[in-house]
């Protein structure tokens, strides 16, 4: 063994002293100090004269250390030199030292205090577990629902919103792109980040979980393949809040999850045994795709109604302050509102009623269903006269879909085509020609297909090996052949942003391929960042921003638990559903406002909503939902009717 030298077991012992902290090296310091002053004192004792005692030399060179100002005092060619050595000195050791010291630890304090490690200390505000694509949606879309928010406030006695937001790193960066979010800005004041990992925890305890109102878990973004999923890190969130919640003997709160396979479900019911409402983010998207592909031109009215756009929302409310009144007295009472149908309580669940007649009557523990432009036009209207009642009977009968067979493209691969596989597959009236292409091997895909609950019958599915990026590839596939062709965003790419440059620049090498033909199939784009929806202005595809659209039903689930069994009832292959209808077959007159159309509409049992129009506007929309009772519609050839109609197709099993 090398034997160690006295100078390395100095610094060793001085090292161990300073990396304990600022209070140790504080001591460090003052030990320099005192030797310092001991050194000084000794070099000038032998002075005759000067000082009568060692301890008064030793105070002399102590003050010469600290206080530069003594020495102009000194007497003598040797203690002036010495008086300047201990001054020097105490420039560097008393002053610099110590300066540097106490600004690093409050350097160190406030970056603590900026990553936010301090746990919060409020109750009934709202926490959202991870920083996704979804966060920032999500956080402008809780902001912005007004009417929703002051009775969620109202309920839990808060007078303020509080919204708390877990990132794995809470970062000046990210209040940044709070303040520049539209939706946000000057609010975002009211969004409290805090550090950590919803599997650890401390980080739950840090936002204060059991004390929340609500608590939303999104799904995170991780590799293709990985080990550690998504759906991995929210059971594993949830056991944590379940294990802190018998801890302290605290009541569970409110959880709203997304969960990307569907198959976890009963993981998730088994890990927390609390309130809970999952959405099950590739089952909605993958819905919301083939209803689409059923009727095109479907996707603006889900932007509208999931993402926000174009100000119609749906609302759930409560039905204690209508008790006794039937649906027609209702909707004749709220002329900028259309009442959809009821809610009706079955144990711990809800039995829908969508299309509903109208002479069914509210109880005091119904909710009432309303399509509107904001909040308030859900209540009644006592300054402007009342509609006629509209009388809306059962239907009688159901429209069928024709059977009818659809050849569909897919351009790329992610994990909700095995979904998307089966919920073509539950439209039992259909029958579905699945083309694959994409660089994932096909036998990987055809595994994962053949993994997934609900994939059987009706859909025959191909797979081929290609990049549509390369023009070679996309030309030998024949993508003009199709009826429609879905191009999607991939999730194997290492951000969002990536993934959507892809799904654009193959979006924009199809238009070249179809441009040189005639006949144009229906294309219909899966993108992951909202802001990349401006970069194709004045596209002629169908855009549907997964992203917004899972933000948008995690913060209304969140704010009205009852709404998610809606979007199940209303997007699940069986019951009613929004469908288009041609003005043909309704005996409407030339000149029809929308009052009419809704009491034509109610004879069939089915609940007028808009009109889409075969022209688009100035801004590129063609959707006109919810439309003023006395407004003459214009109807003009090729343009189609928004309905709520009952579809005869057989329901299936599922959850949103």
């Amino acid at each position: 063994m090398l034997p160690f030298r006295i100078v390395d077991r100095v610094k060793f012992l001085v090292e161990r002293q300073l990396v304990k902290g600022a209070g140790f090296q504080l001591l460090v310091v003052a030990a320099f100090i005192a030797i310092i002053s001991l050194v000084g004192g000794i070099l000038v004792v032998p002075l005759d004269g000067d000082f009568d005692h060692v301890g008064n030399a030793i105070w002399w060179a102590f003050l010469r250390l600290t206080d530069p100002g003594y020495l102009g005092d000194d007497v003598g060619a040797w203690q002036r030199f010495v008086s300047t050595l201990l001054t020097v000195s105490g420039y560097v050791v008393f002053m610099g030292t110590l300066v540097a010291i106490l600004t690093r630890w409050l350097i160190a304090r406030m970056d603590e205090l900026e990553r936010g490690l301090t746990p919060v200390t409020l109750k009934n505000h709202i926490v959202v577990l991870g920083w996704t694509s979804q966060t920032l949606p999500l956080l402008s879309e809780l902001l912005g629902s007004t009417g929703r928010m002051r009775r969620f406030l109202e309920k839990h006695e808060a007078s303020r919103l509080n919204l708390v937001v877990l990132a794995e790193e809470a970062s000046a960066e990210q209040v940044h792109e709070l303040r520049t979010e539209p939706g946000i800005g000057s609010r975002a004041r009211q969004v409290i980040l805090r550090s950590g990992l919803a599997i650890q925890p401390d980080a739950l305890h840090r936002v204060a979980c059991l004390d929340a109102a609500a608590v939303i878990v999104p799904s995170s973004a991780h590799e293709a393949g990985s080990l550690v999923t998504s759906d991995v890190e929210t059971v594993k969130a949830l056991l944590s809040i379940a294990a802190q919640a018998r801890h302290y003997q605290s009541p569970l709160p409110f959880v709203v999850a997304e969960l990307q396979d569907v198959r976890k479900l009963p993981v998730i019911e088994r890990a927390y045994p609390g309130a809970v409402e999952v959405v099950a983010g590739d089952v909605t998207i993958s819905r919301l795709m083939v209803q689409n592909i059923l009727h095109p031109g479907l996707s603006e009215v889900y932007n509208e109604l999931l993402a926000g756009e174009g100000g119609n929302e749906l609302y759930v409310r409560s039905g204690e302050s209508v008790a006794g009144l039937t649906l027609g007295e209702l909707a004749a009472q709220r002329p900028g509102a259309i009442v959809l149908g009821l809610l009706e309580p079955d144990g711990h669940s809800w039995r829908v009623h969508l299309a509903a007649p109208s002479d069914i009557r509210v109880g005091a523990g119904d909710r009432v269903v309303y399509l509107a432009r904001a909040y308030s036009e859900t209540e009644a209207d006592t300054h402007t006269p009342g509609l006629p009642e509209v009388v809306r009977r059962s239907a009688t009968k159901a429209r069928v879909h024709p059977r009818k067979s659809h050849r569909v493209l897919v351009l790329g691969w992610n994990r909700r085509v095995p979904s998307l596989v089966a919920e073509m597959a539950s439209y039992g009236q259909c029958e579905f020609a699945l083309d694959v292409v994409s660089v994932v091997p096909a036998s990987e895909r055809e595994q994962a297909i053949s993994r997934y609950p609900g994939v059987s019958g009706g859909v025959s599915c191909r797979h081929l090996e290609a990049d549509y990026m390369v023009e070679e590839d996309l030309r030998q596939v024949a993508p003009a052949d199709y009826g429609a062709i879905v191009l999607v965003s991939s999730d194997r790419l290492a951000s969002g942003e990536e993934a959507d440059a892809r799904a654009m620049v193959g979006y924009l090498q199809l238009e070249d391929l179809l441009a040189e033909g005639e006949r144009r199939p229906q294309l219909i784009m899966e993108l992951s960042d909202p802001d990349n929806r401006q970069l194709l202005y004045g596209h002629q595809s169908e855009m549907m921003i997964s992203s917004m659209i899972l933000s948008h039903v995690l913060a209304q689930v969140a704010l009205r638990r009852e709404l998610r069994v809606v979007l199940d009832e209303l997007f699940t292959v069986g019951g009613p559903e929004i469908q288009f209808r041609d003005p043909a077959d309704y005996p409407l007159p030339a000149s029809a406002d929308f009052l009419l159309l809704e009491k034509t509409l109610a004879a069939e049992g089915e609940v007028a909503l808009g009109i889409y129009r075969n022209q688009a506007d100035e801004r590129g929309h063609r959707l006109q939902l919810n439309p003023p009772r006395r407004d003459y519609l214009e109807l003009k050839p090729g343009d189609r009717l928004v309905a709520l109609a009952v579809s005869a197709d057989a329901p299936g099993p599922g959850i949103l």
